[in-house]
């Protein structure tokens, strides 16, 4: 088992990914100054997550000042794979806090981030232009195109791949 964490509060986290698009692996980091974890996910665990921040943005209101792109704090390496994500608002206090459970079959390890409405911020724009800057969605069929060919399943074999 993973050792689970409490980042609470958690003064840094955000997404970021290693490698080329189409190619990509997707992180996330937290860190409480003490300890930092990294966590593989998914990208439809990261279009998920940012959605699900920016809808308790909406709850919370605007936040202050944004601080601008943070550096990777984490490292290509990451500490476990993130099975299911849950998030959370606490308008008292005007905290996310978001759990990530380990892609795990028996025990899994946990990490909880709770962080301001600040960082959910960051995280969703940081998130968004990580999102967008993958390979082009195939004006047909939406999935993405690959640099080396796509055969789009709207087609149905009757053209040539688009390129």
């Amino acid at each position: 088992m993973a050792k689970s964490v409490d980042l609470s509060p958690a003064v840094y986290f955000a997404p970021y990914a290693v490698g080329d698009p189409g190619r990509r692996v997707f992180l996330l980091s937290g860190s409480d100054l003490v300890e930092t974890i990294t966590l593989k996910i998914e990208k439809g665990q990261l279009v998920a997550l940012q959605a699900a921040l920016i809808s308790a943005l909406s709850r919370l209101g605007r936040p202050h000042e944004l601080s601008g792109e943070p550096e990777p704090l984490g490292r290509a390496e990451y500490d476990w794979i993130a099975g299911a994500l849950e998030v959370g608002v606490d308008p008292g206090s005007e905290s996310v806090e978001i759990v990530v459970t380990e892609l795990s079959e028996e025990d899994p390890a946990t990490a909880r981030f709770v962080i301001s409405r600040e960082i959910a911020a960051q995280f969703a724009i940081t998130a968004t232009r990580l999102i967008e800057g993958g390979r082009p969605p195939c004006p047909l069929c939406g999935f993405p195109l690959d640099p080396l060919g796509h055969e789009c399943p709207r087609t149905n074999g009757h053209r040539a791949p688009i390129r």
